[in-house]
């Protein structure tokens, strides 16, 4: 059984940093893209950042240049770096391995609260 485990998540002011972890435990392909997404309250889901097996990694527009993604595919551990946080950063951060090509198919961690303060 696949699980995923995120830590990290806080209380930060505007500007502050966090680095959120997931630790993947169970069979996984390791091939498999990783993400990280966040859900605001009353907002959607949405894909804030994803890192292929290879490294090469993509950002949504509202992160790019103040968020990194990251994976140690020995460790089965996937890290967001996230620098210059802004209030509307604030949400629920949730771990995600693809599976079979799909993100709604895939593995989701049970998510951490992320809140910033301006």
């Amino acid at each position: 059984q696949v699980q995923l485990v995120e830590s990290g998540g806080g209380l930060v002011q505007a500007g502050e940093s966090l680095r959120l972890s997931c630790a993947i435990s169970g069979i996984i392909d390791s091939r498999n893209a990783m993400g990280w997404y966040r859900q605001a309250p009353g907002k959607l889901r949405e894909l804030v950042a994803a890192i292929l097996s290879g490294g090469s990694a993509n950002y949504a527009e509202s992160v790019k240049g103040r968020f990194t993604i990251s994976r140690d595919n020995t460790k089965n551990i996937v890290f967001l770096q996230m620098n210059s946080l802004k209030p509307e950063d604030t949400a629920v951060y949730y771990c995600v391995v693809q599976n079979r090509g799909s993100w709604y198919l895939g593995y989701w961690g049970q998510g951490t609260q992320v809140t910033v303060s301006s």
